[in-house]
């Protein structure tokens, strides 16, 4: 069944999952610079895989997953630093970091599978 929509896409259903997680979870955090990078960044994963899926083309769809690769681990990054601040709990950030991971390695698969 070929995917007719983004929103099909379970990668993009676990980015906006975890965008909304992050959200919720910084909603009345006081440190606003942190709080606006690591949301910024988990919308731009969802928001690039969209974008790039309605390129109509692989090579730019799969240029948008890269983007969104990259978005991902600037919120593994946002966690590890969220961790180390106190902002987040061992157990919170090693939850959203193996959610972001598994995304990421989901991007990779779907960046593999529009070279095939």
């Amino acid at each position: 069944m070929k995917v007719r929509k983004f929103e099909e896409l379970i990668v993009w259903q676990k980015s906006i999952e975890i965008a909304v997680q992050l959200y919720k979870n910084f909603d009345r955090h006081p440190d606003f610079g942190f709080t606006n990078q690591i949301k910024r960044a988990s919308i731009s994963i969802s928001n690039n895989i969209a974008e790039g899926f309605e390129r109509n083309s692989n090579k730019d769809f799969n240029r948008f997953l890269y983007f969104a690769k990259g978005s991902s681990s600037e919120v593994k990054s946002m966690l590890i630093l969220g961790n180390r601040l106190g902002y987040l709990s061992n157990v919170e950030m090693k939850d959203y970091y193996y959610q972001i991971d598994e995304i990421g390695k989901m991007l990779y698969k779907l960046s593999i599978s529009l070279t095939i």
